[in-house]
């Protein structure tokens, strides 16, 4: 018998983070969650906060991102079924978000807060996985939409709302509780959606059948989806509510060619369809489909802000973790200068994410409330679309920072970082990519000036006599005085001075000055960089240490 050789004994690696609290070692989104009118919500957010953190539903992400969905063509008799399996995993996360009421709670329980509430329980969940948000942010959105079909959102209001995750394929009527996806892209036109071919035709009786295609069409397990369609007899887009099962109980003609074999987010099942004839509802006024998806856009573009802010959390957090528990060179790399420098820019950046995403969610909150205003539409319509650009990118170059931080171990997919790697792009590409929504932006200001001059004047008086920040300020000016043909090559720079100023006015009015400045003084002024790590040199390396554990209170 040979005896079993151990050549080695295992040291100096690192602990994996689990069992502990997503909302109580957050102490940014916890002054928010009381600075925007949420702290209401702040035991539900405890309670979420903690279960997040434990071993057994970081297990469910893991398993649910490692067992993608299965499409299941035809039955074993050969009935076409188009059915999608999910691994048991997904559908327990599923549960987690529902039970938190992420796909309604602003209109399932309004109240002044409700949407930052709401907007600080998708950051905790964010941070899990992500594969399940898509499903659950296009339920949220559609609903505002769907409400103004009176009839159509009686018959299905209670399901919408529900509490509970119904994972059965069963026609509406059978359903507790239904998911709503969204059908735009087509082959031919990407993000330039008004070349859409498919059509759709009266049948005489209000509703519609729909013939062509969708390149993207997001979860197709979903109960119902919103689609743009050509109006046959207009050629004029219209949005179309088209079930999966038809009223006469079957199967609805969406046939599912193939799901997408994606980069990450690869737990969410992504299709390719095709309408052979399908049954649909037209929702919203005729020819006003791009509109109304417009609408439902809105709401997801703030979640795709959301969730880029919530994985900046995760890497920031894993990083720092690692980095406290890590030796190199006879030292903590938490403790070694340079490591600090990169670690405390990371923070900044996470923490202007979570300030911004937070604020937007107070603008939506005002968009349900009485007191709407200009101010808070120009956050809406003008610093929305930025802040999607700006955060979304942001944290591809963060994951790509953090996943450094652990160095050989971040690369393999046996630790958090690769998935989170992956699942970073996506967020800068749906809903409008990074041009689309500097585009936005640049339309917003020129349509609706009067808006815009109340977001600066909200900015100016915010700013002060911060000399750096008024010289960023007077460049906004002056790119959006020049010669309007000048302005679509300067759109991204425009983008992100809208952001970076956003978040330098919040952290003045919001976090601690020491941080405030260090951001201002890293993001607008010579001596920062272009890529993390890259500081300047008034602040000093304790300082940069005590961020971190703001950031993470371990």
């Amino acid at each position: 018998m040979t005896e079993a050789w151990q050549t080695h004994d295992v040291t100096n690696q690192v602990p994996p983070l689990m069992d502990y609290n997503l909302y109580a070692t957050d102490n940014a989104l916890q002054a928010a969650v009381v600075a925007f009118n949420a702290d209401w919500h702040a035991k539900a957010l405890h309670r979420q906060g903690a279960r997040l953190g434990e071993a057994e539903v970081q297990q469910w992400a893991d398993t649910a991102n490692r067992h993608t969905p299965e499409l299941q063509s035809f039955d074993s008799q050969g009935n076409r079924i188009d059915h999608v399996e999910f691994h048991p995993a997904w559908h327990a996360l599923m549960g987690l978000l529902r039970g938190a009421q992420l796909q309604s709670l602003p209109w399932a329980h309004p109240r002044a807060g409700a949407m930052a509430a709401r907007t600080a329980s998708y950051f905790l969940h964010a941070q899990n996985e992500a594969g399940a948000l898509c499903p659950t942010t296009m339920t949220f959105a559609s609903i505002p939409v769907l409400a103004k079909e009176s009839a159509l959102f009686a018959s299905i209001k209670d399901k919408l709302l529900a509490p509970q995750h119904d994972p059965r394929d069963v026609p509406l009527a059978q359903k507790h509780a239904i998911l709503i996806g969204m059908g735009m892209t087509e082959k031919q036109g990407g993000s330039d959606v008004r070349t859409n071919t498919t059509t759709a035709t009266d049948r005489g009786d209000g509703t519609f059948s729909l013939v062509g295609h969708k390149w993207f069409f997001s979860a197709p397990q979903c109960d119902a989806h919103l689609v743009l369609a050509r109006d046959s007899d207009s050629d004029a887009l219209s949005c179309f509510f088209v079930p999966r099962y038809a009223p006469d109980g079957r199967k609805n003609a969406v046939q599912i060619q193939r799901l997408k074999d994606k980069l990450g987010n690869r737990s969410n099942a992504s299709s390719e369809v095709e309408f052979q004839g399908a049954y649909g509802v037209r929702v919203g006024a005729p020819g006003r489909g791009v509109p109304t998806i417009i609408e439902m856009a809105t709401y997801t573009r703030l979640d795709c802000v959301i969730g880029s802010a919530a994985m900046m959390r995760t890497g920031v957090v894993q990083a720092i973790h690692h980095a406290r528990h890590r030796t190199a060179f006879g030292a903590k790399l938490v403790d070694q200068d340079l490591m600090t420098a990169v670690l405390a820019d990371l923070a900044l950046e996470s923490e202007a994410a979570t300030w911004l995403a937070m604020r937007l969610a107070q603008a939506f909150d005002a968009s349900l409330a009485d007191d709407d205003s200009p101010v808070e539409r120009a956050w809406r319509r003008i610093v929305l679309p930025a802040a999607k650009f700006w955060v979304c990118k942001r944290a591809l170059e963060l994951a790509g920072e953090c996943m450094e931080v652990w160095g050989g171990n971040g690369y393999v997919e046996t630790g958090p970082l690769a998935r989170l790697y992956r699942e970073a792009p996506v967020n800068s590409i749906w809903e409008g990519s990074g041009n689309v929504m500097c585009l936005d932006v640049l339309r917003a200001v020129s349509r609706e000036p009067d808006v815009a001059q109340h977001w600066f004047r909200w900015l100016e008086t915010r700013v002060g006599s911060h000399a750096a920040l008024r010289a960023a300020l007077a460049q906004l000016h002056g790119w959006l005085a020049a010669d309007p043909a000048t302005h679509a090559v300067r759109a991204r720079a425009i983008a992100q001075q809208v952001v970076l100023l956003s978040q330098a006015a919040l952290l003045l009015e919001h976090a601690p000055s020491e941080l405030a400045h260090g951001f201002i003084e890293s993001r607008f002024s010579n001596a920062g960089g272009r890529v993390y790590g890259v500081m300047p040199d008034t602040l000093a390396a304790g300082v940069q240490r005590a961020w971190l554990d703001r950031a993470f209170l371990a």
